[in-house]
């Protein structure tokens, strides 16, 4: 991990402000951008969050279905199975 040398307290409400030199560099958003928050040994880990495939992990070219994301390459997949299924019975 790379120090940045910043200092943040924990406000009343348990809250962080990244500071905005952060954010900048990982081109989030307010409003809009995630994190994930995990603990790593005895480090509480931010990570700007990346929506992915339900079923790969990918990340690239997902569609939403029903509040999942499905990569295009699995929802062809689930396509081939669909006709194997239909060609069986």
């Amino acid at each position: 991990m790379k120090s940045t040398g910043i200092i943040r307290g924990l406000d009343n409400m348990g809250r962080v402000v990244i500071p905005k030199e952060i954010r900048k560099f990982l081109d989030m958003t307010e409003g809009v951008d995630e994190f994930e928050i995990y603990m790593q040994d005895d480090c509480i880990v931010l990570k700007k969050h990346k929506p992915n495939c339900v079923f790969c992990g990918i990340e690239e070219d997902c569609i939403d279905f029903e509040g999942q994301l499905v990569c295009k390459n699995c929802i062809e997949k689930m396509q081939k199975i669909k006709e194997e299924i239909q060609n069986i019975e």
